[in-house]
């Protein structure tokens, strides 16, 4: 099942075409098709073992596919490494963040990638006046650009790595329970970061457990079950409960009964 919100769209970001993973024989992945476009938030929902973290390593290079094909802007794309997924502008941000702890956000952005003078030595007030300048953009209320990240709260460290990701012009973005283990208050200040990046026509891929979020963030829900995509909706179109099925037993929305649609409470 899909939506006719995909009608007229114009060109994927991404198109993942009946991508494969099997381990020892075991299809962790079994002919998956989703896609996502500009300025969109796609969550990708199943329960534990449904494939999702593993499809989407197809897509952040981390794991090749054993079969499918991925496209990036309408063109075949080879994406084997997590370097592979850089060049085509496809950043993830893990549920870890992967942040150094001991050094501050500009230091962050830059881990790998820091910008030197022209005398070989790292060129600290460049790369403070960049964090500044993505921080305005991003988070205004982001104040805090020398303490180390270990002090920062969880929705300050989610903007830091955001931004790391965002100022290497990343157009594909790649969320891993973002909002995950964060208070009211700093989920409020992550959902409001992904509305700005969405403005900004990038495209995100949200892998969460949390079918609150999903629905308060999401503009499609591709549910996976088992390594297959059950099918994807257009979020303003189904219930929860729907969706819920869709997760725990495979049933497009419309076609479970109301004694299986109360079960799943």
């Amino acid at each position: 099942m899909t939506t006719t919100s995909q009608i007229d769209r114009g060109v994927p970001l991404v198109e993942m075409r009946d991508i494969r993973v099997a381990f020892g024989g075991v299809h962790a992945v079994d002919g998956v098709t989703i896609d996502l476009f500009p300025g969109e938030v796609v969550g990708l929902v199943g329960g534990n073992g449904a494939g999702k973290t593993t499809l989407i390593k197809t897509l952040s290079g981390a794991h090749e596919a054993d079969s499918g094909e991925i496209y990036i802007n309408g063109e075949k794309a080879t994406i084997e490494t997590p370097r592979d997924a850089k060049e085509y502008a496809i950043e993830t941000i893990y549920q870890t963040l992967a942040l150094a702890e001991n050094i501050d956000a500009p230091s962050n952005m830059f881990l790998g990638r820091e910008l030197r003078t022209r005398w070989g030595t790292l060129d600290d007030r460049a790369m403070e006046d960049a964090a500044r300048r993505m921080m305005a953009r991003l988070n205004p209320q982001f104040q805090n650009l020398r303490t180390a990240v270990q002090s920062l709260s969880g929705g300050q460290r989610q903007s830091v790595a955001i931004a790391r990701a965002v100022h290497f012009n990343a157009k594909i973005l790649i969320m891993d329970e973002p909002t995950a283990a964060l208070g009211p208050a700093e989920t409020a200040q992550v959902h409001d970061l992904i509305q700005q990046l969405k403005a900004e026509g990038i495209g995100i891929f949200l892998i969460s457990h949390d079918i609150h979020s999903v629905f308060d963030l999401a503009d499609r829900i591709s549910v996976m079950l088992q390594g297959k995509v059950v099918g994807t909706v257009d979020k303003n179109a189904v219930t929860k409960d729907e969706v819920l099925a869709m997760i725990i037993i495979g049933k497009l929305p419309g076609t479970a009964t109301r004694e299986e649609l109360e079960e799943l409470h």
